[in-house]
């Protein structure tokens, strides 16, 4: 779960919905927690939620991509800063700040040999 500050629902609607392109979960059959928004990412969820006092925490999701490349140009095409991170075996890796602050890594698998 990533949390943002209270108020801010349509701006994070903005940025994983129109800038990441994440598919927003809207008809679960359920209500859900209020302002709660969440998302679907292949089988995996990834869930977004106002937070009163919304304070940054050093864990964060990682989630593997087939192209990070691809994935570096459509986040600067969008003002996202990228930061490098330090290299893996079999990995190359970036992350970069939600508007909340929130950090979030990507990854792609090399393919060894």
């Amino acid at each position: 779960m990533l949390c943002i500050p209270e108020g801010k629902e349509q701006e994070a609607r903005d940025f994983y919905t129109n800038v990441l392109g994440l598919k927003e979960l809207t008809d679960l059959g359920y209500p859900l927690p209020k302002g709660a928004i969440w998302y679907e990412i292949g089988d995996i969820q990834l869930h977004v939620r106002p937070e009163e006092n919304h304070q940054l925490s050093k864990r964060h999701p990682a989630f593997e991509v087939g192209n990070l490349e691809s994935s570096r140009l459509i986040l600067e095409s969008n003002g996202i800063v990228i930061k490098n991170e330090s290299p893996l075996p079999g990995r190359i890796r970036f992350s970069f700040r939600d508007p909340f602050g929130n950090n979030i890594e990507l990854i792609e698998i090399l393919e060894l040999g």
